[in-house]
Parts: C-alpha cells; sequence; structure tokens
C-alpha cells in the first residue's frame, strides 16, 4: 500500500521529540534536522507532534519530579512532564559528545525517572502503554552506544521500544563536518535517511496497536497488585528444594 492509504492515519496519536543538543535557541542544532525529518513523517500522518529544545529552559538538576520542593528556586521540568505523560510516543534526540550522550541527554533522562514511580489507572508504572525512540547525531563514532543508554533507560521506566527505535548520523572519523554543514552528505546519507523512516513508522504501528488495545495488558505487571500481596504465581524455585 502507499504511505498515503488512509489506513496509516495516526491522527488521535500524540508525539514529543526532546531535542538535547548543547546549543541554545536560535543556535542551528544539527540534531534538530533530524528530529525534523522524523516529524515531519508523523505531521503527514495525522499525529499531533511537539519538540522541546530542553537547554532553552531552566530545568533543575536532580531525580524528583518537582525540584522546587528540594530547594531549587526555578525548575520548568514539570510542564515539560506532563507534555510527555501526554505523548504516546516519546523520541530522544541529542549529539555525541566524548563518545557518550550530552549532559543534557543525561538530564533529561534523570528526570523522566523522578517519576518513574507513579502509577496509571490499572495500578501499573505510569509510562506503560507508550513507546520510545532516540535519535543521535555528531562528527564522531558512539550511536550504537548513545542509543543503547538511551534504549535501555527509557524501557527500564515502562516504555515499550519497537523494532529498531534508533538513528543517526556520523561523519568520518576524527574532526569534521556536523550533519547540516555543506558536504557533510548527512541530509543525503540513505542509511541515516532509511534507519529514520523505518523507526518513525515503527514507532507509529507499535504506538497505535498500544493506543487500540488500551496499552499494555494489566496482569502480572501492577505495582499496586503486588503491595497488595499478590504474586501472579511468582515462586521462589529454591523454596521446592
Amino acid at each position: 500500500m502507499s504511505d498515503t492509504d488512509p489506513t496509516w492515519d495516526f491522527s488521535g496519536l500524540r508525539a514529543l521529540f526532546i531535542n538535547c543538543t548543547l546549543k541554545r535557541s536560535p543556535e542551528t542544532s544539527n540534531t534538530q534536522a533530524l528530529v525534523d525529518a522524523s516529524r515531519a513523517i508523523m505531521d503527514h500522518h495525522g499525529v499531533a507532534t511537539d519538540c522541546v529544545r530542553l537547554v532553552d529552559r531552566d530545568i533543575a538538576t536532580g531525580v524528583w519530579p518537582d525540584m522546587t520542593e528540594h530547594g531549587w528556586e526555578r525548575d520548568e521540568w514539570p510542564p515539560i512532564q506532563e507534555q510527555v505523560f501526554a505523548a504516546d510516543i516519546l523520541v530522544l534526540a541529542g549529539p555525541i559528545w566524548l563518545g557518550d550522550n550530552s549532559s543534557i541527554m543525561k538530564q533529561c533522562i534523570e528526570r523522566l525517572y523522578a517519576s518513574s514511580h507513579l502509577l496509571n489507572d490499572a495500578g501499573q508504572y505510569r509510562y506503560y502503554g507508550r513507546v520510545a525512540g532516540c535519535l543521535i547525531t555528531g562528527n564522531e563514532d558512539g550511536i550504537k552506544h548513545c542509543a543503547q543508554n538511551v534504549l535501555y533507560s527509557l524501557q527500564h521506566i515502562g516504555y515499550t521500544i519497537p523494532p529498531q527505535a534508533d538513528a543517526g548520523w556520523i561523519g568520518e572519523a576524527g574532526p569534521g563536518p556536523s550533519y547540516l554543514d555543506p558536504g557533510s552528505g548527512g541530509p543525503e546519507n540513505d542509511f541515516t535517511n532509511r534507519n529514520t523512516t523505518f523507526m518513525t513508522w515503527n514507532l507509529l504501528h507499535a504506538a497505535k496497536l498500544l493506543h487500540d488495545a488500551g496499552g499494555i495488558p494489566a496482569h502480572g505487571n501492577q505495582r499496586s497488585a503486588w503491595d497488595d500481596g499478590q504474586r501472579f504465581e511468582w515462586e521462589n524455585p529454591e523454596y521446592r528444594r
């Protein structure tokens, strides 16, 4: 089927991209260019999308939902957290520095983790029923290392990670052009374009499946039920020896 077929109508879904670049607006963000490529596909198919450049916000450091309750005078994370909760799809995007994720990416994951103890109406952790992926850019090696850290963190707090949920671009090893620099070859790179497209569509498909199913089935994964004493057939084999 063509991707313009009404089968691929994802209206009703919401997606949030969080750009973890170190560059404040209006400085050009190479990461944003890759975000825009993924976002355009979602927009084309009816998804309500939004993007936050985290470095532009006054985000406190810490692992509590609202750090103003823990000694900070300002913290602009709580309204972003509400955007996260409202989104069916979350994409974290950021650059590689010294072969690793940016400090802003790490801060973002810490702040997401701060709400991982909250529960939904079914008694599951609140991030259940949502999907996530990541985009990585840079002019040094490290896409897979950065992606595995981001995707592990997101699944650990409750997100569903579909197949091939990461994409990225890097130039030649060593100092060189960034994604948007003239002659970089980044926007024309077929490998990056293919992976970004596949990631986007896999996020859309998985999000719609979960949305239509009402989320992950609530059995065997309810923190509230576990705290009430239910054990869902769990038994330590050591007890039988």
